[in-house]
């Protein structure tokens, strides 16, 4: 088993190919399969996949791997491509009026995390100032992935899954910024700049990575416009790299690469490109891909006979987090914004960590920051512990608090020529139990020109619907319309759903 990792020490030969080849196979056979647990429980797949790879490590099948370096490395590869799977499937609708909030939550309210977390590690775990601020800036950040997988299973309106989407898409570029600058003072404090070097150094990183990010999706797209290749696949994979080109550019000329190549990714995924469906479906394979190998190889990485040592103050340093560094982030960037405390309480709960923090906690050792081993294993501890206990009560959540709604559009995944020639697209709707949708009849939808209810789901069985067929709590709508009137789609069917078949002659409260 040792012959799997040797490659990180460059000594990979064609004998051990075999058995890398076997163990792999099967560790992704047993996470395709382990999704169907995920969903059934309500945990994020994430947990699964570390638990695989504390199964088959030092503690389990044997597999010995230490190399935090090589963690980094391939962890921040597989985040790029979660960070362009996030992009390539966020609709900009969706997170248009998230944007401002976003960007304010993922930095004011990065700091204000940061500075509580830190103050807590001081004075509760008796830490130096710069090791308490690295460990509050490692733990200051929203996961991706795990923030999407959540958000396909809870029904939000769309204000607070694109603040969610567009939060976790930003907010890992300016954490990785300050994670990186404090673990290297804490290597050299005699390097460490002052505060405000530190912010006109983020800034410019992240302006720069910025102007990359968008600059490069739409001169891509361009160029991918006009060279299209007929093959779905081949264009897929054009996408998709010029993303980890983004990331790239940014990175070589020192501004933010993860700001580059979610941005980069949000303005491909809006783009009225070729074979949108195949490009999302290889963007969404892709980005499951890098979140398997990604948590399996932290598991891998971790050693169970430490992690009990890091229990205590990973609960204590989780409950500060999760009940007052988290709240009051919250509370000051989203109150300029007039968020309700009920989003805001939402908001607060729903700050899922992830890989994130876990690859983040290897930077420090990577730059030789003394006597820091034991950040990883906290928060691998802090991280399993609090997605426990936040992910499973999410529905739960919204639902208390009244921010749960009963309808919810879902992009599909179909491969389908003809719709793409005639510039059409498939919306999935599922009518909720609370949803006054129910009992209204297809025509009173008043779709827009050029959109149609063409297929019902209701009780297993599908058919197709007549313009007088009453629409009943349950039933899975596939509405095609055009690409030019989908949001508009989307509008109207939410707006019944809220205020019924009167929706457009009355407005909401």
């Amino acid at each position: 088993m040792d012959g799997l990792f040797l490659a990180a020490q460059g000594a990979f030969t064609l004998e051990d190919l075999t058995p890398a080849l076997l163990v792999g196979s099967l560790v992704l056979l047993v996470s395709v399969a382990a999704v169907r647990l995920s969903v059934k429980s309500g945990l994020p797949s994430l947990l699964l996949y570390l638990g695989i790879g504390l199964a088959i490590g030092e503690a389990g099948l044997g597999i010995e791997f230490d190399s935090a370096e090589l963690t980094q490395v391939l962890g921040y590869a597989a985040l790029i491509l979660i960070l362009a799977d996030g992009g390539l499937t966020t609709r900009w609708e969706g997170i248009r009026g998230a944007v401002a909030p976003a960007a304010v939550l993922s930095t004011v309210g990065v700091a204000v995390s940061v500075v509580v977390v830190g103050v807590a590690c001081r004075y509760l775990l008796d830490l130096p100032w710069t090791t308490a601020l690295l460990v509050g800036a490692i733990l200051s950040s929203t996961d991706a992935a795990a923030v999407f997988s959540v958000l396909r299973r809870v029904p939000l309106p769309r204000r607070i899954t694109g603040l969610l989407e567009a939060e976790s898409g930003f907010n890992d570029a300016p954490v990785v910024i300050l994670v990186t600058a404090l673990a290297a003072a804490s290597a050299d404090p005699a390097q460490a700049d002052p505060w405000w070097v530190l912010t006109w150094h983020a800034a410019v990183e992240l302006a720069g990575g910025s102007l990359i990010g968008l600059a490069v999706g739409w001169a891509g797209g361009q160029f991918l416009r006009r060279a299209a290749s007929g093959s779905s696949g081949l264009f897929s994979i054009g996408v998709l790299s010029l993303t980890v080109l983004a990331y790239a550019a940014a990175v070589s000329v020192h501004t933010s690469g993860f700001i580059a190549c979610y941005l980069a990714a949000l303005v491909l995924g809006n783009m009225t490109l070729p074979h949108r469906p195949a490009v999302t479906a290889f963007a969404t394979s892709m980005g499951w891909f890098a979140q398997i190998g990604l948590f399996v190889l932290l598991g891998l990485l971790a050693s169970p006979s430490r992690l009990d040592e890091q229990l205590l103050p990973a609960v204590v340093l989780g409950l500060v987090l999760l009940l007052a560094a988290r709240p009051l982030s919250v509370v000051v960037s989203m109150t300029p914004f007039r968020f309700s405390w009920r989003d805001q309480a939402f908001l607060s709960w729903a700050g899922l960590r992830g890989a994130v923090p876990v690859v983040l906690a290897t930077v420090p050792l990577t730059l030789g920051a003394p006597e820091v081993d034991w950040i990883f294993d906290l928060v691998f501890v802090l991280v399993v512990i609090f997605t426990l206990v936040q992910a499973p009560t999410l529905p739960w959540v919204a639902r208390r608090l009244g921010v749960a709604t009963s309808y919810r559009s879902l992009d599909l995944a179909v491969e389908s020529t003809p719709l793409e020639e005639l510039g059409a697209e498939l919306l999935q709707v599922s009518v909720g139990p609370e949803s006054r949708l129910h009992g209204v009849e297809v025509f009173e939808l008043r779709l827009p020109q050029g959109a149609n209810v063409t297929l019902v789901v209701r009780g297993g069985a599908g058919f197709v619907p007549a313009p007088n067929t009453a629409i009943r709590r349950g039933d899975q709508l596939l509405i095609v319309a055009t690409s030019e009137t989908r949001a508009k789609v989307e509008r109207r069917v939410r707006a019944v759903s809220q205020l019924g078949r009167l929706a457009g002659w009355k407005k909401s409260g």
